[in-house]
């Protein structure tokens, strides 16, 4: 069996590094509160959760606006 990645590649060119946080727990923190931030903008979480299944990105898309815009009119 063929590996999946080539392992001689050599990668010619790195662009941008992420640097790990100081204090992870209190960058976390910071994730947390700005997730329960968002979610009493739009006066629930959103698209409701489940497998969706969808024939094309456009349909996925017109599926996602709809969600949105319930929770901006509502």
């Amino acid at each position: 069996m063929k590996p999946i990645i080539n392992l001689e590649e050599n990668i010619g060119k790195t662009v941008g590094r992420r640097r790990a946080p100081r204090d992870s727990f209190a960058y976390g923190m910071g994730l947390q509160k700005m997730g329960v931030a968002f979610t009493k903008a739009l006066g629930h979480g959103g698209v409701p959760t489940g497998v969706y299944r969808f024939k094309s990105h456009d349909e996925a898309d017109a599926c996602r606006m709809k969600y949105l815009i319930q929770t901006r009119t509502t």
